[in-house]
C-alpha cells in the first residue's frame, strides 16, 4: 500500500475517547489526513477493502471480538504491505517482543504521556518505527511465562505463535518463506529454551501468552 497525498488511517479500538485522542493527535501532525475509526476486528475487516491506500493502522490488541494478538496475525497475513503500530495496554516484554516479531512497527502503551505519544505518531505517520525502550519494561518474575517467551528468538516467537494457531509444519514453512526442515530446528529448539516436550505444551503456553495471564 502506497502513500497518497492524503494519509488515511483507520484507528481501531473499542474505547471512544481513545480514538478522540489518537484522532486529535493525528490531524495536528497531518490536518489534512482522514482518518477512519472503527471499534472491532469486524469492521476493520470491512473497512480496509474500503480504504485500499490506507497508510496506518493504530490497532488495539484487547478489542471484544479479538484473542490477544489475533488482529494483528490476521493483517500481517491478509495485507502484508499494511503498516500496523500496536496500541495497547498490556505492557510485559511479551507483548511487546510478539508484536515486534509479527511486523508490527511500533508498540505505544497507552499510558504514554498525550505529548510524547504525538511525538511517536509523528515518527510512525512519516514513516518511522517506534518500540519502548527495553530498561522502561518492567523484568519478567522468574520463571514466569514472560521470562521463558523472553529467551525464544524473533524466528522462534513467531513460530510459536503459529503453533498456537494449529498450524502444520509445512503452512509454518509456506508461511514464513523457510524450509520445512528449518522449522523443525526451531520448533526443537523454542521447545528446549521453554522446557516442554510437545508442540501441545507450546501451545497451551502460547494461548496463555495471548490471555494475558
Amino acid at each position: 500500500m502506497g502513500t497518497t497525498a492524503t494519509a488515511t488511517v483507520i484507528i481501531a479500538d473499542d474505547h471512544p475517547l481513545l480514538r478522540v485522542a489518537l484522532r486529535l493527535n493525528i490531524e495536528r501532525i497531518e490536518p489534512s489526513a482522514q482518518v477512519i475509526e472503527v471499534d472491532s476486528l469486524a469492521a476493520l475487516k470491512s473497512s480496509l477493502p474500503k480504504h485500499p491506500d490506507t497508510r496506518l493502522v493504530l490497532l488495539d490488541l484487547m478489542m471484544p471480538d479479538v484473542e490477544g494478538l489475533s488482529a494483528l496475525q490476521y493483517l500481517r497475513h491478509e495485507w502484508p504491505e499494511l503498516r500496523v503500530a500496536v496500541v495497547s495496554g498490556m505492557e510485559e516484554r511479551s507483548w511487546v517482543r510478539s508484536a515486534e516479531a509479527l511486523g508490527a512497527v511500533a508498540f505505544i502503551p497507552k499510558a504514554t504521556p498525550v505529548e510524547q505519544t504525538q511525538q511517536i505518531l509523528a515518527k510512525v505517520m512519516s514513516g518511522g518505527g517506534w518500540w519502548p525502550p527495553p530498561d522502561t519494561l518492567p523484568p519478567p518474575p522468574p520463571d514466569s511465562i514472560d521470562a521463558r517467551i523472553d529467551r525464544l528468538s524473533p524466528q522462534e516467537l513467531r513460530i510459536l505463535l503459529y503453533i498456537k494457531d494449529g498450524r502444520l509444519n509445512k503452512q509454518i514453512a509456506d508461511e514464513l518463506a523457510i524450509r520445512e526442515s528449518t522449522v523443525k530446528t526451531h520448533i526443537t529448539a523454542l521447545l528446549r529454551k521453554l522446557d516442554l516436550r510437545s508442540r501441545t505444551q507450546a501451545a497451551v503456553l502460547a494461548q496463555r501468552l495471548l490471555a494475558g495471564n
